[in-house]
């Protein structure tokens, strides 16, 4: 027992560090230790609040002592503290026992903060409130999301929410940046830990957040110890300074940290845009001085945007076809009403045609949809509203007539009709389908650029799949291409002028004595083709450098039909000279001798791309045999191919920095993309190992390691 002079030997005497010292209150010291167990309500200031409401010290307190050593309550906790253990260590291990209850209430406020803070990253949701109080009904996510917590488990309840000090609460906005700081960074040293020792390749674009500054993103490429080729986010770095040393500095700045070497740098990839000041060119310069083995590549879809791109804008009867496309999308999509009455429109038309027979009925099939409109940085959303416009013509053609009728105005009116008289017309449609078709060969080849583990052979192999299409659709498939027009005219009832007419460009005079079939054949149909196969050959013109002709002889297709030993061996003397010895060299031609009768023989082996041949070697160990030819496998493999992780961790920047959410830090944004992003490897991070750095990262009040 205590002693009422506010002096309270039991506390003294067993190191208890509590207000128990300091309140000027005596406690039962037994009853105090076990008061979760009993509730001696006739002298419960004893246990809990402690005593000080005497009159007279002698006599007022000693009553009260009296009555309550008497209790049964008491009796019992002391007895269970004397059976506890012996009597010699009987205080100390109850005391370490008490402490250690302490933290691990502490540990289990915190890992319900880390649980939601990281459930909110993954979900890229917002962490604050407009009104944290107590009294508010919604106390933003962080906190709604341990309220939930709490509501199914007890324990989370009664400790977290109920009984949690105003010091050791952790779920202050500090405390949440912080946890978030050490989970990013965690990913950030697993990525590391896959790159090892390897060579690596960097991804970099830039793009405006929703506060309009301009952010970096940084993409590493690497093959993983499992021989699989990896396209990891990296990081984001705002940068307002946008000069070619700034650009470069930042980049390495973010390598050191994770110690990442730019000698160990074996590729580049940028978009190759005139944005950021025409930056990027002069950066991979930069980048070469240091590292003259860190080849530059121009992304392959952004490659095929300017094919395309150009190809429409030198051919006049595609540029206005465009011009006559957004027109039409524009006039719908500007209303809701014209939207509801395009949709309605479609459900009509889709019930009559499975009435009659013309459509099938099944889960996901016969959707009513919109038309989609153009974009203009991402070409492949050009497919995507010529295919729109195909499917429901008759009823945005419906919608058109309404409109021509019902328009409020003159001038509405008008351009209504205009519009809709291009639409249905013969030219209108031939251009129509001749861009989807083409498109929809080029499409097959964008979709198979925005692949992480697309290795820079095979999309070369795509490239030159879809020019041999381009070459059949105009050397072979024109009559067949012009009998699906006149089919489709024939639906919708558009006058298909006489083609074996003569063609004249004004109202009165020809421009040669030529057929109109003559001319949508050699000025439409022909030249557009041409002006696309002109411009890839122009920009994917990469098949007459050397380092990819070479790099082609490690291509496995075809029972490894492009095998060449001389060229592989070319390939690491003269483009990876530092790492390739004179000895490796040496060891790489005897390699090649074994590797050319071993992979041909061994079906596991047959395989059709390079990225499948080196998981194929390190799955069967022969990495350990082939060393030097599988490096060289690595250092291909690396070489970028296109951009598209980049435009996928600035898609998810648009989720995570909204424009409710545009003051966020960037160390804050950085650390919520990097565990929205790389989600599968922040799944795998151990919450009581985020405690415990969390406990050493700086001086902490509270002890949070248990004893």
């Amino acid at each position: 027992m205590g002693e009422p002079s506010g002096r309270n030997p039991a506390g003294q005497m067993y190191g208890i560090r509590s207000s128990i010292m300091q309140e000027d209150r005596v406690y039962c010291f037994y009853c105090y230790l076990f008061r979760n167990d009993g509730n001696p309500s006739n002298c419960s200031a004893l246990v809990t609040s402690g005593y000080n409401k005497w009159k007279r010290v002698n006599d007022g307190a000693k009553c009260v002592f009296l009555t309550h050593l008497r209790s049964s309550e008491h009796n019992m906790c002391e007895r269970r503290a004397k059976d506890l253990m012996k009597p010699s260590q009987h205080i100390d291990k109850v005391i370490r026992t008490i402490s250690n209850e302490e933290v691990e209430k502490r540990r289990l406020r915190l890992k319900t903060s880390i649980r939601s803070a990281r459930w909110l990253a993954f979900q890229s949701c917002s962490f604050r409130g407009h009104d944290e109080s107590s009294s508010s009904l919604n106390r933003g996510n962080f906190i709604e999301m341990i309220k939930i917590l709490a509501e199914t488990n007890t324990e989370i309840d009664k400790v977290v929410l109920k009984n949690a000090p105003k010091n050791a609460q952790y779920i202050a906005p500090s405390i949440q940046k912080e946890i978030l700081h050490i989970m990013a960074n965690r990913v950030r040293r697993m990525i590391r830990e896959e790159v090892g020792d390897g060579y690596f390749c960097i991804l970099v674009d830039e793009a405006q957040d929703a506060s309009k500054r301009e952010q970096m993103a940084i993409i590493l490429r690497f093959v993983n110890g499992q021989g699989i080729l990896t396209e990891r986010y990296f990081d984001i770095k705002s940068v307002s300074d946008t000069t070619l040393s700034s650009l470069k500095n930042e980049i390495v700045n973010v390598l050191a940290q994770h110690e990442l070497e730019v000698s160990k740098m074996r590729g580049q990839g940028y978009d190759g845009a005139s944005n950021m000041q025409g930056a990027w060119n002069g950066l991979q310069a930069l980048f070469l001085r240091d590292c003259p083995y860190a080849y530059y590549v121009h992304c392959f879809a952004h490659r095929l945007q300017l094919v395309l791109v150009y190809a429409a804008k030198e051919v006049d009867v595609i540029w206005e076809f465009f011009s006559h496309l957004d027109n039409i999308i524009n006039i719908i999509t500007s209303s809701p009403k014209r939207v509801m009455e395009l949709q309605s429109a479609q459900r009509i038309e889709i019930e009559h045609m499975l009435a009659i027979g013309e459509r099938e009925s099944g889960s996901g099939a016969n959707q009513v949809g919109n038309l989609q409109r153009l974009g203009a940085t991402r070409w492949s959303s050009h497919y995507d509203s010529i295919k729109s416009l195909i499917n429901m013509y008759n009823a945005t053609c419906a919608v058109f007539e309404n409109l021509s009728v019902h328009c409020p105005n003159g001038k509405s009116r008008g351009e209504v009709r205009g519009t809709y008289k291009h639409m249905k017309s013969f030219d209108f449609v031939f251009s129509l389908h001749l861009m989807h078709t083409i498109m929809r060969i080029t499409d097959v080849l964008c979709q198979a650029l925005q692949r992480k583990s697309q290795d820079i052979l095979t999309a070369m192999r795509f490239v030159s799949t879809t020019t041999k299409l381009l070459h059949k659709l105009r050397d072979d498939d024109w009559e067949e291409f012009l009998e699906e027009v006149k089919k489709f005219c024939s639906k919708h009832d558009i006058e298909i002028p006489d083609l074996e007419s003569i063609y004249k460009v004004g109202p009165c005079r020809s421009r040669d004595p030529i057929t109109i079939k003559h001319h949508y054949h050699f000025d439409v149909f022909n030249e557009t083709i041409d002006y696309v196969l002109m411009e890839l050959n122009i920009r994917f013109n990469d098949t007459s450098v050397e380092l990819l002709t070479l790099s082609a002889a490690l291509d496995p297709r075809d029972s490894f039909a492009s095998f060449n030993s001389h060229d592989i061996c070319t390939l690491a003397e003269k483009f990876y000279p530092e790492d390739f010895s004179k000895e490796d060299i040496r060891t790489l031609k005897y390699e090649l001798r074994h590797y050319e009768l071993d992979m041909k023989t061994e079906s596991r082996f047959q395989v059709s791309t390079l990225v499948e041949l080196c998981r194929q070697l390190t799955e069967s160990r022969r990495s350990e045999i082939y060393v030097m030819i599988t490096r060289l496998i690595c250092l291909v493999l690396t070489l970028p191919v296109s951009i598209a992780t980049t435009e996928r961790a600035f898609s998810s920047m648009k989720n995570v920095k909204t424009d409710l959410r545009n003051k966020m830090e960037d160390e804050f944004l950085a650390d919520c993309m990097t565990l929205f992003i790389e989600r599968d490897l922040a799944q795998k991070i151990d919450i009581d190992s985020v405690i415990d750095e969390f406990y050493v990262s700086k001086p902490r009040r509270e002890q949070l390691q248990i004893k």
